[in-house]
């Protein structure tokens, strides 16, 4: 059975307005991602205190899994009024935690941008390993709107 799902162009822009003394000092980027024939989008609630996988990746779809190579935009919104939420971006070997404030939001654009720790403290070439998982905490109760497109 062949599918009968037309993939799409999913057009991401991210808008900046601001006027200061009478200039407009803001901008409008626009990213543009073809062939995309998936998207999963969701709100899920992050209880309070507790670590909660959003998303995990890997070579082949599997329950609750998804391919970290079809991965080409992901968005994580903190959709609190007042509270903030930490994002955890795990690698093979190494995790980092971001913090994104409410109303703000977490943007990837593919499924290999974790870096590997170095304890060196001089500035080097970056070295990315894949993404295996990406989970979220907080210290109150929040929503998240969690938003991926896959190709």
């Amino acid at each position: 059975m062949a599918s009968t799902i037309t993939s799409g162009t999913l057009t991401v822009k991210l808008t900046e307005s601001i006027s200061l003394n009478g200039s407009e000092m803001g901008s409008t980027n626009t990213l543009t991602i073809n062939a995309v024939n998936e998207i999963n989008q969701r709100i899920v609630t992050v209880d309070a205190g507790n670590v909660r996988t959003l998303f995990n990746f890997g070579g082949t779809i599997s329950a609750g899994e998804f391919v970290r190579a079809n991965v080409k935009y992901l968005r994580i919104t903190n959709k609190d009024d007042t509270n903030t939420v930490s994002i955890n971006i795990r690698g093979n070997a190494t995790n980092c935690w971001v913090e994104v404030e409410a109303g703000g939001s977490f943007v990837l654009t593919t499924g290999t941008s974790m870096m590997q720790a170095d304890d060196d403290t001089s500035v080097v070439t970056p070295v990315l390993e894949d993404l295996n998982t990406i989970s979220a905490y907080s210290a109150n109760v929040i929503d998240l709107d969690c938003y991926m497109a896959l190709t």
